[in-house]
């Protein structure tokens, strides 16, 4: 486990499990039979080896007669299953009240389809297994309930062109993936502009970044490079972010225009 935050959840899930199971009088072997996960999963669960799927906890919650204890663990086992930058990260955009984001390699992680995730953390190198791969495409679409908050934040995010032609995936992909970004586009609280390669003039040439608005009116940035990610919280830094993003956009297409590029870019790909 790479952080000791999540670590102790699967810890604190493993004892709670033993404790029910010994009180039922079962042992690893009969509650994996019991369950059909097998006794060799019960027993790494309960070191914290192995993170729980919800139909597990739930199962065995079921087997064990614990009224509802074991299954109410899910989403803090569900949390611990992603990375820690990721949590870290899906914290501050629960407490955006504005969020903004420039892209110019692929689609931002706010917008990519299960699909697109997928490919994208599958070209990765060195290689990740395909347990992490779904670990990290999992923590990547959880982070997206933030467009379904309560009360809805402003989101807005500038694409390089590139990004809506760069095959991720495939031309299937691809095309699910623009089909996608139009939906997401017409919500009244998203604004998706597009950045033309043939821009002469462009603020945003220092790479990707974004912007966090948190409700107690602090303004955060965050940038990611080759191997590491950081939040960047002095004001002077933040400031120039928020003058590039602001340029960003002016040298963008509209939003409205940026659709039915899309579009266009979507016809071309049929």
């Amino acid at each position: 486990m790479e952080d000791e935050e999540a670590a102790a959840v699967l810890r604190t899930v493993g004892r709670q499990i033993k404790m029910w199971r010994e009180a039922a009088g079962l042992t690893q072997p009969e509650l994996g039979d019991a369950i059909g996960y097998g006794g060799e999963m019960v027993s790494s669960v309960e070191r914290a080896r192995r993170i729980p799927k919800p139909d597990f906890l739930d199962k065995t919650d079921e087997v064990l007669g614990a009224g509802g204890k074991i299954s109410a663990m899910k989403r803090d086992v569900e949390e611990a299953r992603y990375p820690k930058k990721v949590r870290d990260l899906a914290k501050l955009e629960d407490e955006a009240v504005e969020l903004g984001a420039y892209a110019n390699h692929n689609m931002h992680g706010l917008l990519q389809t299960p699909e697109y995730a997928q490919a994208l953390f599958a070209m990765r190198r060195p290689a990740y297994p395909e347990d992490e791969i779904e670990r990290q495409v999992a923590a990547r679409i959880a982070r997206q309930r933030v467009f379904e908050r309560v009360p809805l934040p402003l989101l807005t995010f500038v694409q390089e062109e590139v990004t809506l032609r760069r095959p991720i995936g495939g031309r299937m992909v691809l095309r699910q993936q623009l089909e996608h970004l139009l939906e997401i586009g017409e919500l009244r609280h998203v604004s998706i502009q597009v950045m033309p390669t043939d821009r002469d003039d462009h603020a945003g040439m220092g790479g990707p970044f974004r912007l966090l608005k948190l409700r107690d009116g602090k303004t955060l940035g965050h940038s990611e490079a080759q191997l590491h990610s950081r939040v960047i919280s002095d004001p002077k830094d933040v400031q120039i972010l928020e003058m590039r993003y602001g340029m960003i956009r002016a040298q963008a297409l509209t939003p409205r225009e940026s659709l039915t590029f899309i579009e266009k870019v979507l016809e071309w790909e049929t």
